[in-house]
C-alpha cells in the first residue's frame, strides 16, 4: 500500500515547476482621501451617511473606523473641521460672522457663536481679537 502512495520529488523533463500564488488585494482602508474629500466639502450639508457612502461602507462601519483610527466619531471630526475652517476665516479677517458661518458649513451665526464657545472658550469676537491677523482690519480684507 504504502508503496502505490510514494512519489518522486522531482519531475523529469527539465521544466521548472512553477505554482502561481497570486499577492492578495488589501483594501485600503485609510481614511485619509475621504477627509480631503470631506474637507474640500464643509461649506455643503454632509451628513455621516453622505461620508459612509462616499467610503462605500456603512455608517456602522464607518463610525468604527473613525473611532479606531482617528479616536472621534465622524459627526465629531465634521463640526471640529468646521469650527477650524470658521476659525481660519476669523483669524483671516472675515468680518461678517453670517458669512463666516455660511463658508464654514455651520450653518446660523447662532450655530457659529455656540460652537466656537464650546471649541475654544472664546466668543467669535473676543476670537478675533486674540487671534486675527495684526494690522488687518475688516475693512482691509480684500486688500
Amino acid at each position: 500500500m504504502s508503496r502505490r502512495l510514494v512519489f518522486a520529488g522531482h519531475r523529469d523533463g527539465g521544466q521548472r515547476q512553477f505554482v502561481e500564488r497570486p499577492v492578495p488585494e488589501i483594501p485600503d482602508t485609510s481614511p485619509a482621501p475621504l477627509l480631503a474629500w470631506a474637507r474640500e466639502r464643509l461649506d455643503r450639508p454632509l451628513t455621516v451617511a453622505d461620508l459612509a457612502a462616499r467610503a462605500a461602507v456603512s455608517p456602522a462601519t464607518l463610525h468604527r473606523r473613525f473611532r479606531a483610527e482617528l479616536g472621534t466619531t465622524p459627526l465629531a471630526w465634521l463640526t471640529a473641521e468646521r469650527v477650524s475652517l470658521a476659525c481660519a476665516l476669523i483669524e483671516r479677517g472675515e468680518p461678517r460672522l453670517d458669512a463666516v458661518a455660511k463658508a464654514s458649513g455651520l450653518g446660523t451665526t447662532a450655530n457659529l457663536r455656540a460652537l466656537i464657545r464650546r471649541h475654544t472658550g472664546l466668543t467669535p469676537s473676543a476670537y478675533r481679537e486674540r487671534f486675527a491677523s495684526p494690522g488687518r482690519t475688516p475693512a482691509q480684507k480684500g486688500r
